[in-house]
């Protein structure tokens, strides 16, 4: 089930101006919106396209089988109510050639109340997979989503570039939530938010009106998050956060109230650990395993104890990446019947994990090489 990471694709070329965004703007506004990599020749034709001014906004999107499908909670200050499930970009939906899986699989959560989707640059590779498959849904559907991507560039010219290829491959004029992707370090923070750096690319898309709201994600030190939430005015946080977190590393101890305190979208990530914390999933060989947490045990939770300890906290939805059609109902059906867990209830679930904690810590920084000690 679930979360890959992908090698960065390098992005390069001349800097991206103010009036070039404007034009980008403009363009996949009146539709030239493309499904190739690389430069829109027609971009230089639109040098008396429309003002900013007379620009709408983008409205807010709406799914109307939201509503009777799954509770729903505040996206922090963004005025969207998700639903407690969310589908993320990974799994099924960044594997190479994969259409035949990955569009039914989009189609069936729009149909099934999901409102909120979530996918990256980094998704499936260069050709980036996942934004493709969200195109190919978006070009039709693209009212019933809120619709999140990110750059994982740190400078304002590359994450802008970034942006104009997502436009491009998710076929529409904006997204609802563009995200600073894998913030792991201090040095991160700084480079976003020098001169140059990638802050200044999202608010000038945001004035632009291709995005509505900023965030960004993280999963290797609380402490990277906190500070970043304290630099900038971020709508959303994406983080990691299941019924391990406890034993390391912690983000619920001071990442967690600081985003409550700052009324922010909170989008839970790494529900089941790429599945290693869900009882009857056998872990991949040792060597071909990430992280110092080498093992070769399955967990010992159920997906719905993975959900509902994530949910009985204070996060406004949780973004988990499935393989089929069967995985997407399942995770459905337990959003619909959540019922949150008490203080007792919720330790017994920290304390059932806490023997397989390690296997999944990989993506936090010094994760334990000895799971369970």
């Amino acid at each position: 089930m679930a979360d890959r990471i992908h090698q960065e694709d390098a992005m390069s070329g001349a800097g991206t101006t103010r009036r070039d965004l404007f034009k980008l703007g403009a363009a996949a506004a009146a539709g030239l919106v493309a499904t190739r990599l690389g430069a829109v020749d027609a971009l230089d034709t639109l040098d008396a396209a429309e003002p900013l001014a007379l620009r709408p906004s983008p409205k807010a999107p709406f799914n109307a089988a939201t509503a009777t499908a799954m509770p729903t909670r505040n996206l922090g200050r963004t005025g969207h109510h998700v639903g407690l499930f969310s589908l993320g970009g990974q799994a099924a939906i960044e594997k190479p050639n994969n259409e035949r899986v990955a569009v039914p699989l989009i189609e069936r959560a729009l149909d099934l109340g999901v409102n909120y989707l979530d996918t990256s640059a980094r998704y499936g590779g260069d050709a980036r997979w996942s934004e493709q498959y969200f195109g190919q849904v978006m070009k039709r559907r693209r009212r019933e989503a809120f619709l999140a991507t990110k750059t994982h560039d740190r400078t304002a010219d590359g994450s802008l570039r970034i942006l104009e290829t997502s436009l491009k491959l998710l076929q529409t004029d904006h997204v609802d939530l563009w995200q600073l992707h894998a913030m792991s370090t201090l040095d991160d923070v700084e480079r976003v938010c020098a001169k140059g750096g990638a802050l200044e690319a999202f608010q000038k898309a945001r004035d632009q009106k291709l995005v509505r709201f900023l965030g960004f994600s993280g999963h290797t030190d609380p402490d990277v998050l906190a500070e970043a939430i304290r630099r900038f005015p971020f709508d959303c946080v994406l983080m990691a956060f299941n019924a391990a977190d406890t034993w390391h590393l912690p983000f619920k101890k001071t990442l967690l109230p600081l985003a409550v305190e700052k009324e922010m979208g909170i989008i839970g990530m790494k529900i089941p650990a790429r599945g290693r914390i869900l009882e009857g999933v056998q872990p991949p060989p040792p060597a071909q395993q990430r992280g110092t947490a080498k093992h070769d045990r399955p967990g010992t939770l159920t997906m719905k104890e993975a959900m509902r300890y994530t949910l009985s906290h204070p996060v406004s939805t949780v973004i988990i990446g499935v393989d089929n059609i069967a995985q997407l109902e399942e995770n459905i059906r337990i959003a619909r019947d959540f019922l949150p867990l008490n203080g007792a209830q919720l330790e017994a679930l920290e304390q059932k994990v806490k023997p397989v904690y390690g296997q999944a810590s990989w993506y936090k920084r010094d994760a334990p090489a000895n799971p369970g000690k």
